[in-house]
C-alpha cells in the first residue's frame, strides 16, 4: 500500500507528487495522458507561483518569458497594473508554454526517489471502505494508499463519482491560439487583456517570440463559428493586429467548456480534491496554475505532518486552503460581474488609471501576492 495516490499528472498533480517523495513519502501519480500534451488554458504564471517553482528549484528548468503585470484595454483607454513589491516574492509573472510546463513537473516528480509515476493510466473510480476512500481503480485494477488526491482538472471524474459534483450557474467557453511574431515586432513584458462587450482576449509572451491569444465569452456567442469568430475577436483590435501581422499560427485553434467547476466539498474521508478538481471560478483573472502550485504546497506540508492520524486534518487543510484563496476568489467574482456592466467596467478602469497605487495592489491580489484588505 502506497502513502498516497495522485490521480492527474497536471501541475498541482505532479508538484504534489514531487514534495511528498522529497519528505520520504511513499507517491504513485496517475495521469492519463501522454507528455508533451496540449492544453486549452491561460499560460502566465504569477509572481507568486514563480516562488514556488524557485522553492521546487525547477524555475530555470520551467524558463519562460518574464512580464511585469498585466495592461487592461476597454476601448482606447488603457489601465497598466504593474505587479508590486513584496517581500519574498519575484517581481515579474512568466509566461511558458503548459505543455512544457506540464512535462518538466511531471519528469521532476518521476525522477523523485519515492515517486512511481505512470502516464497513459485511466483512472476509473475510487475504492470505498466503510464510508472511507482507501484507493483507485486504475485501468480496471486496485490500487489502495492510505490518502487519495483527485487532482483530474475541472471536468474531474473522481469528483462526480464521489457524489461532489455541484451545478455550475455560468457557462462559459475558452478558446486559444499560439502565433510567432515576426523578428521585427517587439514582445511587450505584459499580460494584455482586451475586455470587450461579450468577451475577453487574453495575450501572453511567451518564449521563442511566441504569444498566446485566448478569448474568453460564454457558451453559446460562437453559434457554431468558432474560427471565424476568435479571428474576429483580435482582428478588431488594432494594436494587437498589427503585432499579428506576418505572424505564423503555431497552433491549432482549441477550447474548453466549461470553464468552471464546482465542488460540493472540497475533502471527504480519506480523499483530497486539489487544483481545478476542487472547484475553479474562472479564469478571466489568470490565476489557475499559481493556485494550483500554493494549494499543492500547502497540502504536501498537511500530509507528511498528519497522514497515519485520523482524518480530521483533512477539513483543516481545506479551511487554510479556503483562507488563501478566499480574496482571490472575491477579486475574481467582481471581474467576472463587472465584464457583464461594460459601461460600469469603462468607469472603474478609468478610476483605476488615475490611482496606479491601488490598481497595483489589485494586481497583486490576483497574483497571489498580496491580501486585498491590508
Amino acid at each position: 500500500m502506497k502513502d498516497v495516490l495522485i490521480a492527474g499528472g497536471g501541475i498541482a498533480g505532479s508538484t504534489l507528487a514531487m514534495l511528498l517523495g522529497r519528505r520520504g513519502l511513499e507517491v504513485e501519480l496517475f495521469e492519463r495522458a501522454e507528455f508533451p500534451r496540449e492544453k486549452p488554458c491561460g499560460e502566465g504564471v504569477m509572481p507568486a507561483g514563480v516562488a514556488v517553482l524557485e522553492r521546487l528549484g525547477l524555475a530555470e528548468a520551467v524558463g519562460g518569458v518574464r512580464f511585469n503585470g498585466v495592461r487592461y484595454h476597454f476601448g482606447r483607454r488603457v489601465a497598466v497594473g504593474r505587479f508590486p513589491a513584496s517581500a519574498g516574492l519575484p517581481a515579474a509573472g512568466t509566461g511558458q508554454r503548459r505543455r512544457w510546463i506540464d512535462r518538466v513537473l511531471f519528469e521532476a516528480a518521476a525522477a523523485t526517489p519515492g515517486v512511481t509515476a505512470h502516464t497513459s493510466a485511466r483512472v476509473e473510480a475510487p475504492i470505498s471502505q466503510n464510508g472511507r476512500v482507501v484507493g483507485l481503480v486504475v485501468d480496471g485494477q486496485p490500487r489502495h494508499g492510505r490518502l487519495v488526491v483527485a487532482a483530474d482538472g475541472v471536468r474531474s471524474i473522481l469528483r462526480g463519482r464521489l457524489g461532489l459534483d455541484a451545478p455550475v450557474r455560468r457557462r462559459r467557453i475558452g478558446l486559444r491560439r499560439h502565433f510567432r511574431l515576426d523578428p521585427g515586432i517587439e514582445q511587450p513584458p505584459w499580460v494584455d487583456v482586451y475586455l470587450r462587450p461579450g468577451y475577453e482576449l487574453y495575450v501572453t509572451p511567451l518564449p521563442d517570440r511566441e504569444l498566446l491569444v485566448a478569448g474568453l465569452a460564454s457558451a453559446n456567442a460562437l453559434h457554431g463559428q468558432a474560427e471565424r469568430t476568435f479571428d474576429s475577436w483580435w482582428r478588431g483590435e488594432s494594436a494587437l493586429a498589427a503585432r499579428l501581422d506576418g505572424a505564423e499560427a503555431t497552433s491549432d485553434l482549441i477550447g474548453a467548456c466549461p470553464l468552471a467547476a464546482r465542488a460540493r466539498a472540497g475533502v471527504a474521508p480519506g480523499v483530497v480534491l486539489l487544483g481545478d478538481a476542487a472547484g475553479f471560478l474562472d479564469p478571466i483573472t489568470g490565476g489557475g496554475m499559481t493556485q494550483a502550485l500554493l494549494t499543492a504546497e500547502l497540502l504536501a506540508e498537511r500530509t507528511a505532518a498528519h497522514l497515519g492520524g485520523d482524518d480530521s486534518w483533512l477539513w483543516e487543510f481545506d479551511r487554510a486552503r479556503r483562507r488563501m484563496l478566499r480574496d482571490y476568489r472575491m477579486l475574481t467574482a467582481s471581474v467576472l460581474w463587472l465584464s457583464s456592466h461594460p459601461r460600469l467596467a469603462e468607469r472603474i478602469l478609468g478610476a483605476l488609471r488615475g490611482s496606479p497605487a491601488f490598481f497595483s495592489h489589485l494586481v497583486g491580489v490576483s497574483a497571489g501576492m498580496r491580501r486585498l484588505l491590508v
